[in-house]
């Protein structure tokens, strides 16, 4: 008869065989981070090396066969994903109640709170930091043909509490694979991020996310939307007919570089909107350029520099 050391050790080597893993063999979970739509965030430690990681925790229960069908193509994205402004899976786990999705710990609160405990000052230089880093996660995606879709300061997390913390995009709920002569229809999105072509309902493909982009980056300069009001009519309206005002304060100390770069993701016709290895071009983002050639020791490759990836990139167990 088996003691129960034994009976342990049998019962782990069967679930290995199987490929059965349970979370709570793997973490230990602690205080919850935050709400989400079919559960919660946890934060978690792994007990063998003490690395914590945010786990988020669904209830199969709360969820429609459409919800899950979302949250599989959430799964399948991050499982492609390795660059370092866009958030890491880490692992998934399963049982019949539960969906368990372990992903980095971000502690710095979204992109949004960011600005908010600064007023939503910051300076040009932060301004077009945080811009560079968004563009070239969307280079990334894009280049994998995946169209994120709800782009926003809400979708976006900080590394940490640092004035300086990195970026990372994250829900990718809404996103979807566009080919490259492939367009959509889908209404999606939150109205002040969203594009002209999809508020008039016309085809439209991955260069949503380049005007979603440039709302960001108009945001970061200024302090404000660039579409704005308190009836969403004419925040539509805006949108669809009216230019970006550069002409209050402090649109008159930016330079005009930094104005370049939102003009031409604020673009309205998604045909004129410049692809993002354009934008990463643009003067504004010159300093990057030079850095990514001294890096690279060439012009091209363009790609391989804008998708490097941190070398403690954790891997899906």
């Amino acid at each position: 008869m088996l003691n129960r050391e034994d009976k342990e050790k049998w019962l782990d080597a069967i679930k290995k065989v199987v490929g059965y893993s349970n979370l709570f063999d793997f973490y230990e979970i602690k205080e919850t981070l935050g709400k989400g739509k079919f559960g919660l965030v946890k934060a978690a430690v792994h007990k063998k090396t003490g690395k914590k990681v945010a786990v988020k925790v669904m209830s199969k229960k709360e969820m429609s066969v459409s919800d899950m069908e979302l949250q599989q193509r959430e799964i399948e994205i991050l499982k492609m994903c390795q660059h370092p402004h866009i958030i890491r899976l880490i692992d998934i786990f399963e049982n019949t109640d539960y969906i368990y999705i372990v992903m980095e710990n971000l502690s710095g609160g979204d992109l949004f709170t960011y600005l908010e405990k600064r007023k939503f000052i910051v300076s040009e230089k932060r301004a077009k930091e945080m811009s560079h880093q968004l563009a070239t996660a969307i280079y990334y995606l894009h280049s994998y043909g995946v169209a994120h879709r709800d782009l926003k300061p809400e979708n976006i997390l900080m590394a940490s509490d640092a004035e300086d913390a990195d970026l990372k995009i994250v829900d990718f709920g809404l996103s979807k694979i566009i080919g490259p002569n492939e367009t959509s229809l889908d209404p999606f999105g939150t109205l002040s991020y969203v594009a002209p072509e999809v508020l008039l309902q016309k085809p439209y493909g991955k260069e949503v996310d380049l005007w979603s982009l440039g709302v960001i980056t108009y945001l970061l300069l200024s302090r404000v939307l660039p579409f704005d009001d308190e009836e969403d009519k004419e925040i539509a309206r805006q949108t669809i007919q009216d230019p970006p005002d550069f002409t209050f304060d402090p649109w008159p100390k930016v330079s005009k570089q930094a104005v370049d770069v939102c003009t031409a993701l604020l673009e309205k016709n998604r045909h004129k909107r410049p692809g993002l290895e354009k934008v990463l071009a643009m003067e504004w983002f010159a300093e990057y350029a030079d850095a990514k050639k001294a890096r690279t020791g060439t012009d091209g490759s363009k790609f391989q520099a804008y998708t490097t990836t941190a070398p403690d990139s954790p891997k899906i167990m």
